[in-house]
């Protein structure tokens, strides 16, 4: 694996950076589904999967945005 340094300039408002409240809710009805029926189509387990990536790339942004704004 290779990393790569990107300098970015960040809004002010960065810490407010979430997922959009519609995607937010359907990837909550997907895993609320998920865990009372225990059933997805494989469509919805690539839309869950892909929604859940971006809520991960979303809080590491949030995180190494503060972590470069304490330095």
């Amino acid at each position: 694996m290779s990393s790569v340094m990107i300098e970015v300039d960040l809004p002010e408002d960065w810490a407010r950076f979430t997922l959009p409240p519609a995607l937010d809710a359907r990837l909550t009805a997907l895993l609320d589904r998920q865990d009372h029926d225990g059933a997805l189509t494989e469509a919805e387990q690539r839309e869950a999967g892909a929604l859940c990536e971006l809520v991960d790339m979303l809080t590491l942004l949030k995180l190494r945005a503060q972590r470069a704004s304490r330095n």
